[in-house]
């Protein structure tokens, strides 16, 4: 009887790490997603806004990420993405992210201290 309930608990412990594995590899997923969405965005800013969105839409797609947002402001774009944590076939939770890209802000290396 305490070998069986040493097992379960062998058992359950295993499947929490594996859980725990699927989240973090879906946040790292998400953050990659959103990274790349945000730069190809910003380069095809010259397009104009909806084909910027699109293209990031695009490159996040093969990463199994979803657009939720794409701001445009300027020459800055935020873009933020959803990723389902996946534990075998289920859907455990999501994943969510946001990258920014575009230009430096103008003088922030002369006021940089040292």
């Amino acid at each position: 009887m305490v070998a069986a309930a040493m097992v379960a608990v062998l058992v359950a412990v295993a499947l929490g790490g594996v859980a725990v594995g699927s989240a973090v590899s879906a946040r790292h997923r998400a953050q990659s997603a959103a990274d790349l969405a945000a730069l190809a965005a910003a380069g095809r800013l010259g397009l104009g806004r909806d084909a910027a969105c699109a293209w990031a839409e695009s490159i996040a797609a093969p990463m199994r990420a979803r657009v939720t947002e794409c701001l445009v402001d300027g020459l800055d774009v935020v873009v933020r993405v959803d990723v389902t944590a996946q534990l075998g076939r289920w859907g455990v939770g999501t994943a969510r992210a946001a990258a920014r890209a575009g230009p430096e802000e103008r003088g922030a290396w002369a006021t940089r201290p040292g």
